[in-house]
């Protein structure tokens, strides 16, 4: 495996131009297409612009893979060690009340500095400063199953903008790089995390109601069958997906492209990767760029959540296991094994 010699790129920025040192440039780390850290450094500066806009003032944890996409990925959740101090910051509180520093990214430097740490995808939490416990985004997660694909997970896009669009709201999907698709709604940061994910839960619901044999919001995988999931739990506190433009890990380098409601017909994620991401943005531009135009209230997925639990008996649904118990939560514990009353 070729490394080379360390090489210094001159990156412009608001603040002026930084240095940033690439180590071991020629380093593959996808061995499958022979794409090395230069590469995905280069790549990450030429997507800078859109990227940025979606980073902007939020933490952001770095999924790093110090070897390539043979290796073994983690998620630093805090600044790295010997970061420049020109890599801004800002202080998370995670579930369980302790706090950290995550990178807050504001100029291209940084990306290029966390590509040299090995960092492929980048996760921002959906809230920025100064509202770092009201989130500004609502997620939705569209994830097949075993079973399914990314055409079920786009039969199911369909309905949930739909869903939306009753709902008063406006959704930016997105490839997640490799069967799933995100979409994105801006929201004004007037609710907690919790309210939140109440209000993804309510409309994962109503969109599991009106295609029952294609999607399903059922927490536990013993429950879900082939269909596409509606994974409810990403809009939790400190639970986050890569951002649009991220490369992920996948053998051919895709990335989690931004794209139109009437693209996703159309496309395959395999269509997006670090060599035709960055010429479909000169040549079309950011599908996403007016994502921040206008910014939308919850209120009235929050009225369908109370209509479940009056109508329904349909109350909350299960956290993730390393959170603590949340109030009005049911028992983490998967149907199968859940004690059953004796005669």
């Amino acid at each position: 495996m070729g490394r080379g010699d360390a090489l210094e790129l001159k990156v412009p920025g608001p603040a002026g131009e930084r240095a940033v040192r690439v180590s071991n440039p020629d380093k593959v780390y996808f061995p499958e297409r022979g794409i090395t850290k230069r590469q995905i450094v280069e790549y990450y500066l030429a997507v800078s612009e859109p990227l940025l806009r979606v980073l902007a003032q939020r933490p952001v944890t770095l999924k790093r893979y110090v070897d390539g996409v043979t290796g073994e990925a983690f998620y630093a959740k805090r600044v790295p060690r010997g970061a420049p101090d020109w890599v801004d910051s800002v202080e998370i509180t995670f579930p369980s009340g302790r706090t950290a520093r995550q990178i807050c990214p504001t100029e291209p430097a940084v990306l290029a500095w966390a590509a040299n740490l090995g960092t492929f995808d980048f996760h921002p939490w959906p809230v920025r400063r100064p509202h770092l416990d009201h989130p500004d985004e609502l997620r939705v997660d569209l994830d097949p199953q075993p079973g399914t694909g990314f055409a079920d997970a786009v039969a199911v896009a369909a309905v949930l903008r739909e869903v939306l669009a009753e709902a008063g709201l406006v959704g930016y999907p997105k490839t997640s790089g490799g069967r799933g698709i995100h979409v994105a709604v801006r929201i004004r940061p007037e609710w907690t995390f919790v309210q939140v994910r109440r209000a993804v839960i309510a409309l994962a619901r109503e969109v599991t109601r009106r295609i029952p044999d294609r999607a399903t919001a059922s927490w536990w995988k013993e429950e879900r069958g082939d269909r596409v999931f509606l994974d409810f739990n990403q809009a939790a506190r400190d639970r986050t997906i890569a951002s649009a433009w991220s490369v992920r890990g996948t053998p051919r380098a895709t990335v989690s492209m931004p794209l139109t409601w009437n693209d996703l017909v159309d496309v395959h994620p395999d269509d997006f990767d670090v060599f035709t991401a960055p010429a479909l943005l000169v040549q079309r531009g950011d599908p996403h760029a007016g994502v921040d135009d206008e910014s939308f209230g919850v209120e009235m997925l929050l009225d369908w959540a109370l209509r479940d639990e009056r109508d329904h008996d349909l109350g909350d649904l299960p956290y993730p296991p390393e959170y603590p118990k949340m109030p009005g939560e049911p028992l983490r514990v998967q149907p199968s094994r859940a004690k059953r009353p004796t005669s």
